[in-house]
C-alpha cells in the first residue's frame, strides 16, 4: 500500500492515527499543502479533487476519503477494531464520526478558510478556487464553540466518544479538537470530561505522528 499524507493538516492526520492504531507500517509520501504540490500534475493524476489522505491499495484501488479509507483498513486488518464490532456499536461510531466531522471538522475550516487572510481564494479545498465570505468564518467560530460544549455532555456520560473504548469517532473527535487552535478555540476551561479525553488520546502513541 502506498499513502499519501501532509503532516499540518487534520484529515491525513486522523488517517495516520487510524493507521498506526492497526499497527501498520506504510510507504508514505508527504504532499505539502502549503507549497500547493497537492495541485501539482503528479498528484492531480493520483488524485484530481487535489486533496490528501490517499491510500492506494495492494489492489491498486485509489481511496481518498478518510471513511473510505479506515472502513477499508478495518475489512482488511479487523484488529483491533476500531469501528465496532456489533451492528448497534459499527452505527454508534459511525454516528459520532459524522457528528465529529459535520458539527466540529467543518465550522472549525469554514472558519479558517473563511477568516484566515493567507487563504485567499482558498475558502474551498480542490482545484477551484474559491473566494473567503466572512460571515462563514464568523459562523463557523460560534459552530465550533458549540461543538466544544456538545463534546463535553457526551464525555460526561461516556468514558470514549461513541463507545466504551477508543474508536475512530475518537480519532475524529480528537484531530478537530486539537486542529482548532488554528482558530485560536481551545478546550474551556470548564470542560473538564473533554480535557481528561484529550490528555488520553494524547498520551497514545498514534497520536504523536
Amino acid at each position: 500500500m502506498l499513502f499519501y499524507d501532509c503532516p499540518t493538516a487534520p484529515n491525513p492526520r486522523r488517517a495516520r492515527m487510524f493507521i498506526a492504531e492497526k499497527g501498520l507500517f506504510l510507504e508514505t509520501r508527504n504532499i505539502s499543502i502549503a507549497e500547493g504540490e497537492q495541485l501539482r500534475p503528479e498528484f492531480l493524476a493520483v488524485n484530481p479533487r487535489a486533496t490528501v489522505p490517499v491510500l492506494v491499495t495492494d489492489e491498486g484501488t485509489i481511496l481518498t476519503e478518510n471513511l473510505g479509507i479506515a472502513a477499508y483498513l478495518e475489512a482488511a486488518f479487523p484488529e483491533p477494531p476500531l469501528m465496532g464490532r456489533t451492528p448497534d456499536e459499527k452505527g454508534l461510531v459511525l454516528m459520532w464520526n459524522a457528528i465529529a466531522e459535520l458539527q466540529g471538522g467543518l465550522p472549525i475550516a469554514e472558519a479558517l478558510r473563511n477568516g484566515n487572510p493567507r487563504m485567499k481564494d482558498r475558502a474551498v479545498t480542490g482545484t477551484v478556487n474559491h473566494a473567503q465570505i466572512p460571515e462563514l468564518a464568523a459562523r463557523g467560530m460560534e459552530r465550533a464553540a458549540a461543538f466544544f460544549e456538545m463534546l463535553e455532555q457526551r464525555l460526561r456520560e461516556s468514558r470514549f466518544v461513541a463507545l466504551d473504548h477508543f474508536t475512530l469517532a475518537d480519532i475524529s473527535a480528537f484531530v478537530f479538537v486539537d486542529f482548532a487552535r488554528v482558530i485560536k478555540m481551545r478546550i474551556p476551561e470548564g470542560n473538564t470530561a473533554t480535557q481528561a479525553w484529550y490528555d488520553a488520546i494524547k498520551a497514545r502513541p498514534s497520536a504523536a505522528l
